[in-house]
């Protein structure tokens, strides 16, 4: 018997045309799973009143309460000239606060008659201020009256109401009427969980999750049904990744063993240092992973100014001494020539196979990035397809069709949010049989995370500074506050120059004409409530220049800049012609110049936790210290201070990457990798359900082990393609 149909049957043939369109449109329900999928976000008792104490301005809410008082007032106004428009206004009281309901017009009338003083009822608005007082303007509301034949004042008193994530087209007791709707098909869900793990972990069967979800009688209802969905969304995205590692467990792999004493070995013997023992233990980790015959996929993690590049180069060192080619694959231009640059310099003599005077093992190292010049172009495509060249580096210019390997044996995949799992297998299509693969990223990742949108790659983490490192301080410079605090950094950075340093500055915006405030910068609520645009590159550059860095060399770098301009000035600063550099986050990731000491960051509320601190580890890169002086006009109450609070307060990006997690959208952090994960997250909280993703995963590798293709397991492999289905949609949606 097919299970499936009941739902997928769309929401039209239930709900009608209309209320279909508004749920498809605004909260992308388009079948009766889906709106079964859509869980309440939380229950009031109708027996207890919400707290309109705390209700946040400017957002759609839903509240419970009672009417304590309704007065009609007549005025005069253009559309009413003799006295007859009509206003009523209803102040409704939860015992812990007070709020004012306003009708106007003909719109008056109904609620007159029925919100009468004793009343309770839902009320679900906008929050708006007038005369200084909150008030719900034309609320929709809905009656809850006790006295239905079938419906005891006992059970009235203490049923819970399911409030709905809604907008304002669609209020969450009308989002409850559809539910109740297509509640009955609930009945006919097919159950992604295998029985023994459902009933080894007490669970309740899934059917009965959606009913308890919906229609709870108790609090023990509702914490049954939640686990029991958290379950599902774990263990079935968990299956997704594991059976992506086992297909790829599966693909055969040339095994790569690094020559005795080839390249590697007289690249390590020309070190001017020791590796720390975090880079040998991660190395051997990755060296013992490319002597397989299937091929590697690891993701490597580590601090900002860990080593991770030395560690990535020494794996493509090693696999060029067995014969095969290395790419790496970098985000931006500015890096892929940054990364070029300091890869050659790592090599020295090493990198000038088949050049009078290259060391006897060397190699050649090309550069591949669109703007190349067509000979240049030609030239590095034919080096690679003869394979002369044992290393290249670029952007995803590398994917293109025209780009051949003579025999690509490891991608390295730089700055992993930047790519998703699309552009991966792009790259290692290039391969005659699949390359290993390695994925750094510089920003830590809580290990929750890690698990859930890496979860098909094995995972090596760098959490020790290499020697010689600087400390890096950080501080808050409260702009709007004490603006004498602004003028102290530029007269920081004026020290750090005198004392023979370099500075960046980093803004949110390029500021030409072309450049577009609303889509610079990383959002927050309080940017929207501040007008203002976010500061731009071009004119802070200009303002400093004429002002308080007068007299020192400014120059400006940002992503609409020609790249050889772009690569001039890099190779300026680097030298120490320039004293301070203006930026975008160009610089943020990869960008190595050990002389540049000190880092403003000019409306650092605009950008994220996480990226904060990878661009404050541009900084303290040599052996002087750092300084990172967040520059922000946000008062002190905000979440946005609070936010650089704690980026100041700790430089362990791992804790930083939590905060980060727990402020912002879980969506945000699995949208970036894992198409298709966002929209499955709807129950599971990836830092709060740790254990579950754990289990999950544990009881996922096990499944699969021993039933690759889920034949025995309908249910979830039911599941399995409606989350595949929405990653696949996402995908064409990306174009």
């Amino acid at each position: 018997m097919d299970l499936v149909p009941a739902l997928e049957e769309p929401l039209k043939n239930t709900l009608g045309a209309a209320t279909a369109k508004v749920m498809a449109e605004h909260l992308g329900l388009h079948t009766v799973g889906d709106l079964l999928h859509h869980y309440p976000r939380r229950y009031e008792e109708r027996g207890q009143l919400t707290h309109l104490t705390d209700l946040p301005m400017d957002e759609h809410v839903t509240v419970v309460a009672q009417v304590a008082d309704a007065r009609l007032h007549t005025f005069a106004s253009a559309k009413a000239p003799r006295g007859k428009g009509q206003r009523l206004e209803v102040t409704i009281t939860d015992g812990s606060g007070r709020l004012q309901l306003v009708f106007f017009g003909n719109g008056v009338h109904k609620p007159h008659k029925e919100l009468l003083p004793g009343t309770r009822a839902l009320f679900a608005g906008k929050v708006s201020v007038f005369n200084r007082r909150l008030q719900l303007a034309h609320p929709a509301y809905e009656l809850l009256r006790g006295d239905d034949v079938t419906e005891t004042v006992d059970t009235w008193a203490g049923a819970l109401i399911p409030l709905y994530p809604a907008t304002a087209k669609l209020e969450s007791w009308k989002i409850a009427k559809a539910v109740q709707t297509v509640l009955p098909s609930a009945q006919e869900a097919a159950d992604p969980l295998p029985d023994a793990l459902r009933a080894g972990r007490g669970l309740v069967p899934l059917p009965e999750a959606l009913l308890k979800i919906h229609r709870p009688h108790t609090k023990a209802d509702i914490e049954g049904a939640r686990d029991r969905l958290k379950w599902d969304e774990a263990f079935v995205l968990q299956v997704a990744l594991a059976r992506r590692r086992y297909a790829d467990a599966q693909l055969p792999a040339v095994a790569r063993r690094p020559a005795p004493y080839g390249l590697l070995t007289a690249f390590d013997a020309c070190l001017p240092f020791t590796l720390t023992d975090g880079q040998r233990k991660v190395s051997k980790e990755i060296f013992d992973d490319l002597a397989t015959e299937h091929p590697m996929h690891r993701l490597l993690q580590g601090e900002v100014g860990s080593g991770k590049t030395m560690v990535a180069l020494r794996a493509m060192l090693a696999v060029v001494d067995a014969g095969g080619q290395a790419a790496m694959l970098a985000p931006t231009e500015v890096l892929a020539q940054q990364h070029h640059r300091s890869v050659t310099e790592m090599m020295g003599e090493l990198a000038e196979g088949g050049l009078l005077g290259g060391a006897e093992h060397a190699t050649k190292v090309v550069l591949l990035t669109g703007s190349m010049g067509a000979a240049a172009r030609r030239q590095a495509l034919l080096e690679l397809v003869t394979g002369e060249a044992g290393i290249v580096i670029g952007t995803h210019a590398l994917i293109e069709d025209k780009v051949q390997f003579h025999d690509l044996g490891l991608v390295v995949v730089d700055e992993q949010h930047r790519f998703g799992v699309e552009q991966r297998d792009a790259l290692r299509g290039k391969g005659k049989q699949p390359p290993h693969l390695l994925v750094m990223t510089a920003t830590p990742i809580p290990r929750t995370v890690a698990m859930t949108v890496f979860g098909d790659l094995e995972t090596s983490v760098l959490d020790q500074l290499p020697a010689g490192r600087s400390p890096i301080a950080s501080h808050v410079v409260p702009a709007a506050d004490k603006p004498h605090f602004l003028a102290r950094t530029w007269e920081r950075v004026r020290e750090e120059v005198d004392n023979g340093h370099q500075a960046y500055v980093v803004c949110p915006r390029i500021g030409d004409e072309e450049d577009d405030p609303k889509k610079s910068g990383s959002k927050s609520p309080e940017d929207e409530a501040e007008k203002r645009p976010p500061l731009a590159v071009l004119e802070v550059a200009d303002q400093l220049a004429k002002g308080p860095l007068q007299g020192l060399a400014v120059e400006v770098l940002h992503g609409r800049m020609h790249p050889d301009d772009k690569d001039a000035v890099m190779r300026r600063f680097a030298a120490g012609e320039t004293h301070v550099l203006v930026a975008t986050t160009v610089i943020e990731v990869g960008v190595n110049v050990p002389n540049a000491t000190a880092m403003v960051i000019m409306d650092a509320d605009r950008f994220g936790v996480s990226q904060l601190h990878q661009l404050r580890g541009r900084v303290g890169r040599g052996s002087a210290p750092g300084l990172c002086l967040l520059v922000t006009d946000m008062p002190e109450a905000s979440p946005a201070r609070q936010r650089l609070n704690a980026v100041a307060s700790t430089l362990d990006g791992f804790e930083l990457s939590r905060i980060d997690l727990e402020q912002r959208r879980e969506g945000d952090v699995l949208g970036q990798a894992q198409s298709g994960a966002r929209t499955s997250l709807r129950m599971l909280t990836v830092i709060d359900d740790e254990e579950i993703i754990a289990e999950a995963r544990e009881e996922a590798v096990r499944v699969v082990a021993d039933d690759p293709d889920l034949k025995r397991l309908p249910g979830l492999r039911t599941a399995l393609d409606a989350l595949l289905d929405e990653e696949r949609e996402q995908y064409l949606d990306k174009g």
